[in-house]
């Protein structure tokens, strides 16, 4: 688990991950932005074509 600290006193504001947060330091008042550097990428998506990876018809089809 991460600890998210005020960028200004470094009080601890939460645990935990956060993908972006906006939280106010209650100690010195600081408004502070959390935000991922570098997301975790996004699962490919499955094709709505009738295509298979290597570019034939449907399964079993004969080669144009």
């Amino acid at each position: 688990m991460e600890e998210i600290r005020c960028g200004s006193c470094a009080k601890l504001l939460a645990r935990g991950t956060a993908e972006m947060l906006e939280i106010k330091c209650p100690r010195c008042g600081t408004l502070n932005h959390v935000r991922v550097a570098n997301p975790p990428p996004e699962r490919p998506r499955a094709s709505d074509s009738t295509q298979d990876v290597h570019g034939k018809h449907g399964w079993g089809a004969s080669p144009s």
